[in-house]
């Protein structure tokens, strides 16, 4: 293990825990120390001003990131007849109605993303404790409970992420891969900034966007200037 804490170590030099750096900067140094044997994935997280206790401070919502998330992702759709096809049409990896339902609620999880239409839902709604704990139940805030099965299914297999505020007010998102060019990351990480701003909830109080901070899967987190992220 000895040689993995040394790269850790290695990995921080230069990194002034305690300074925020501007967006461009931030990104170059994330990438420059991501030195893993993979393509690591890139990550933002952004403190914000809110209790999620509270319901009017609830944030969540979807991004579509500009350059996509570098990931492929295996999304699965209930429904049925002409929209079970559509999906089909769309690329969607898993399409059924009752027999998925049935199969999911055994714990047969075989998707990253899950799209309902909206007249599926009193079924996949028994599918709340199975899915809810993993992120996964459908949603018409974020754009997971629709009719527009084409649209929804392209959104989440080119790139869409899904956030939530956790119980200590922060929100994060894989928002690339390290193999991505500076500008493509800088560009998804800016678009992510701007949907968690766009969800503002109304009970917020004081400074809304407080910390944020990028990483790589095995690197050091370097934290940013908000308002090189924001505007943009």
């Amino acid at each position: 293990m000895a040689h993995v804490a040394k790269r850790v170590v290695k990995a921080r030099e230069g990194i002034d825990r305690t300074k925020l750096y501007p967006l461009d900067l931030a990104v170059a140094m994330v990438k420059e120390r991501a030195n893993a044997k993979f393509d690591e994935t890139v990550e933002v997280a952004m403190n914000l001003g809110v209790d999620p206790r509270h319901a009017d401070q609830m944030v969540r919502g979807v991004c579509n990131l500009p350059n996509g998330s570098g990931r492929v992702l295996r999304v699965a759709v209930f429904a049925r007849g002409a929209k079970a096809e559509e999906a089909k049409k769309a690329g969607a990896d898993i399409v059924g109605a009752e027999e998925l339902v049935d199969l999911v609620s055994k714990g047969t999880i075989e998707f990253d993303r899950c799209i309902a239409t909206p007249d599926m839902m009193p079924l996949v709604g028994r599918l709340g404790k199975v899915l809810g704990p993993r992120g996964l139940m459908p949603n018409p805030k974020v754009g997971t409970v629709t009719m527009d099965i084409t649209t929804a299914v392209a959104a989440s297999k080119g790139g869409s992420v899904e956030f939530r505020v956790e119980k200590a007010g922060i929100v994060h998102a894989a928002v690339g891969k390290v193999s991505f060019t500076a500008d493509k990351l800088a560009e998804n990480i800016k678009a992510f900034a701007d949907s968690v701003a766009k969800a503002k909830p109304a009970g917020a109080k004081g400074t809304y966007i407080q910390r944020v901070a990028i990483s790589s899967t095995m690197g050091p987190g370097v934290k940013i200037e908000p308002n090189t992220v924001m505007g943009g």
